[in-house]
Parts: C-alpha cells; structure tokens; sequence
C-alpha cells in the first residue's frame, strides 16, 4: 500500500509523514494531481484556517481530484482541517465552500468558561467499539487536540466517536472507506500510532 500525504502548504505535514514511517508504510508527499497517480490510500492533514486550506487546494488544481476521490469511497483520512474541509461550510471563513462530501457545517464553539482553541488531551467515547478503527484500544482513550471549530454533521450515521468540551461534538467520522478525525493521531502517542495504523 502507498499512500499519498497532500501538502497544501499549510499542512501538519512533518509529523504524520513521521508517523507514517513509524508504521512503516511507504508514504509520498503530494502537491499536484498527477502525483496522486498509483496511490492506494490519501492523508489530508490540516493546521491553520478552513478558507486558506480551500484556497491552496484549488489553487493547486487539487480540489476536483480530492472531490472525485472521496466520492469514489477510496481510502482517505482526513485530520483536523482535512476532516473539516470534508462538509459543506464553515463559520470560520463564511461564503467559501468545502468539499460537500457530507452534509452539515463546521461551527465554533459556543462562548463558556472554557478556553478556546480547545487544546489537549481528551477522552473520546466510540460510537461502534467494534469498528476495526478502533481495534486494540483501550475504552475512552485519550487523544490530542488543538480546535476551535468542530463539524456538526447533518445526520448521526457517520459519527463513529464523540468527545465532550463543554458540548458534546464528532470528534470522527467514518463513511465506508473515508475516516477523519479531529484529533491527532500522529501527536497522541502510542495509541494515536494505533488508529492510524488501523
């Protein structure tokens, strides 16, 4: 299996293509739509702002190909960014479009005595334990995040786990063989290691 790790410029790259590699699968860094040739399985990692990430991918003629991809069900993790870029908006840069993969928008967090970016460790509950995602974890691991927005899917069919901040959100979704996650698994340690190897 090969897998393509899409550098848009902005991207967490570095420490998922180190992860990767940890895992010993062979990983190429991808910046243009001919480069996602051969490619068994994609990785979109995300740091920075939803319309920046949009901006780049089309900019990079990236966007129609990502498009085709996840509507072909082929193999794709989306990480932060690359979960939220999956949904039809974000109230972070209003007007600009996602990719509309599944229905639903991506909000902030609503004013508590909470700090925002919510940024850390926490406990995500599975929706499905016997989904193979998460095969060989512990109940209620802890992961690591750094968000200030979260997708609200328009429907629950897709959410495989949860976290609470003050409100519960999709801390992941699945839908066949497209996974994403607003956590980090290349920054959560060994058992980050573990859900991206699964």
């Amino acid at each position: 299996m090969e897998i393509g790790i899409i550098d848009y410029g902005a991207g967490n790259l570095r420490s998922v293509h180190k992860a990767v590699e940890t895992l010993e699968f062979p990983a190429r860094i991808v910046k243009a739509p001919h480069e996602l040739e051969n490619l068994d399985a994609l990785i979109l990692p995300g740091v920075g702002a939803f319309g920046d990430c949009v901006h780049h991918l089309h900019e990079q003629q990236l966007w129609g190909p990502l498009q085709d991809w996840v509507k072909a069900d082929r193999p794709y993790l989306g990480i932060c960014l690359g979960y939220q870029v999956l949904f039809e908006s974000s109230e972070e840069t209003p007007g600009v479009a996602g990719l509309g993969a599944f229905e639903g928008e991506v909000v902030r967090f609503p004013r508590s005595d909470l700090k925002v970016p919510h940024m850390g460790w926490n406990e995500i509950d599975f929706v499905n334990a016997n989904d193979p995602l998460w095969a060989d974890l512990p109940p209620h691991p802890h992961v690591y995040f750094v968000h200030s927005f979260n997708p609200q899917p328009a429907g629950p069919s897709i959410i495989a786990s949860t976290c609470d901040y003050g409100v519960k959100f999709a801390a992941s979704i699945r839908s066949g063989y497209v996974v994403a996650a607003q956590f980090h698994p290349e920054k959560s340690q060994k058992l980050g290691l573990q859900i991206l190897g699964n």
